[in-house]
């Protein structure tokens, strides 16, 4: 018997029972939606996780927080990021696909910034310009700065600098809100464009008493505005200052780790994403203690394969009900088509042929209703996916949908195939037995059965 002739006996004898062959594939459907559906949760959590964490971060960049020296290992990681004398800039550039390394000596105390009436405190760090720009210092305009007194400010910088009316009107207003009271508003700030505007930056020396003893003012023109943060809560109010101001600010402040005015962070940028794995576990075993996206993500990859291996068994247990259904219909089926078996084998049909053919039947029952099966759930997936963050920003206070910028489902290609696979499996499996008691039909009990 040709496999052409095979398909048309297939299909043939499933049009004899459509209602049950339909209610059958209707299960397998129904089974396989739900293991998808169930396990693109698991998915769908990972993927806005790992989103969340590329966001909050340069992909290329790795933290470096301390070194272990000699036997000795540091708990205290803010402690050891001061000691200039272990994390070294020098040290870590010898390392392969290292592109740039920049160390930032972040102010302490807060600096205070004028630009015309306008004044208002933030943080400043001192940093190596030409690292910063071989790093990938993203602007959202102006340059990198090229000479001494041109520096970089954050994207929300220019809004924290308030006139003095301003700034008493907005105290006046918040001594006056009382406890469940929403927050007044904050002035706007400087709405014009500050790009290559001078400021006026004053270095404060604090005493015991946080009380400003000297200070000593620095003209710098802004030729950069950093790019606005990925999340929409994050605001970035900091200047970099190039490193050539760090005899002067030393004059004013004490520089040295012990002092506790300055707070040193060196961070290691890789050449391209694909190697900072490879550069994490390189510096990890020489004795660094960093922080990467790579070994975010390994822990939380652990976590969430876990979680999703729970979801698909959970789903798992829906097709097995189901393959009770297929073999209920394959059992039946062989038991109606007893006498055309005994047919087959007497005019000389192969038993792999009609164990085959039942096999076919099983897969196609499993097949048809595992694609049904994905076509309803990618459909359940994108209203999920549309509709649970619109529920939740309604009932939020502020109702923006971006507070909920969360993938409820997500279904890869991997998925579809692992449901297909065991769907189709489960299937196959379900009619192994009855094709089995085809093939041991007795020709002559076959043939004498009435119909």
């Amino acid at each position: 018997m040709k496999f052409r002739d095979q398909v048309k006996f297939i299909r043939r004898n499933m049009k004899k029972n459509r209602l049950r062959v339909f209610m059958t594939i209707l299960a397998t459907t129904m089974a396989c939606s739900f293991l998808i559906v169930l396990a693109s949760v698991g998915f769908g959590l990972q993927k806005s996780a790992q989103d969340e964490i590329m966001k909050q971060q340069i992909i290329t960049e790795v933290k470096v927080l301390g070194k272990e020296k000699g036997d000795v290992k540091v708990d205290d990681l803010k402690k050891y990021d001061h000691v200039k004398s272990v994390v070294k800039v020098d040290d870590l550039k010898k390392y392969d696909h290292v592109k740039s390394v920049v160390s930032r000596t972040a102010l302490i105390p807060t600096v205070n910034v004028e630009l015309n009436d306008r004044s208002g405190e933030t943080q400043a760090a001192l940093t190596d310009m030409k690292e910063e720009k071989e790093a990938g210092l993203e602007l959202d305009r102006g340059k990198v700065p090229t000479s001494a007194n041109e520096i970089v400010v954050g994207y929300h910088m220019a809004e924290q600098l308030w006139t003095k009316k301003e700034r008493q009107a907005y105290e006046k207003k918040l001594n006056q809100t009382s406890n469940g009271e929403e927050m007044p508003k904050e002035p706007k700030g400087y709405t014009k464009d500050i790009l290559n505007k001078v400021i006026q930056v004053k270095v404060p020396k604090l005493n015991e008493e946080n009380e400003v003893v000297k200070e000593k003012t620095f003209d710098f023109r802004v030729v950069g505005v950093l790019k606005k943060p990925n999340l929409e809560w994050q605001e970035d109010h900091k200047i970099f200052i190039p490193n050539a101001y760090e005899k002067e600010f030393g004059q004013i402040l004490d520089l040295s780790p012990e002092a506790g005015n300055v707070e040193k962070k060196t961070s290691v940028y890789a050449d391209k994403f694909d190697n900072v794995g490879a550069l994490t576990n390189k510096l990890t075993d020489e004795g660094y203690q960093v922080i990467s996206v790579t070994n975010q993500l390994e822990g939380m990859d652990m976590f969430f394969t876990v979680f999703k291996i729970g979801l698909i068994f959970v789903g798992c247990i829906a097709v097995i009900i189901s393959a009770i259904g297929i073999f209920n219909t394959m059992t039946m089926a062989v038991t109606e088509r007893t006498q055309e078996i005994g047919i087959m084998k007497a005019i000389g049909a192969n038993p792999s042929i009609i164990k085959r053919m039942f096999l076919m039947e099983s897969a196609y029952i499993g097949v048809i209703g595992s694609i049904i099966g994905i076509i309803i759930s990618y459909i359940i997936s994108f209203a999920v996916n549309l509709i649970i963050p619109a529920i939740l920003s309604s009932m939020s206070e502020g109702g923006s949908s971006d507070q909920f910028s969360i993938t409820f489902s997500y279904i890869p290609l991997s998925l579809v195939i692992t449901a297909t696979v065991i769907s189709a499996g489960v299937a196959i499996l379900s009619g192994l037995n009855p094709a089995r008691k085809a093939t041991k039909t007795n020709v002559l009990a076959a043939l004498r059965r009435e119909i």
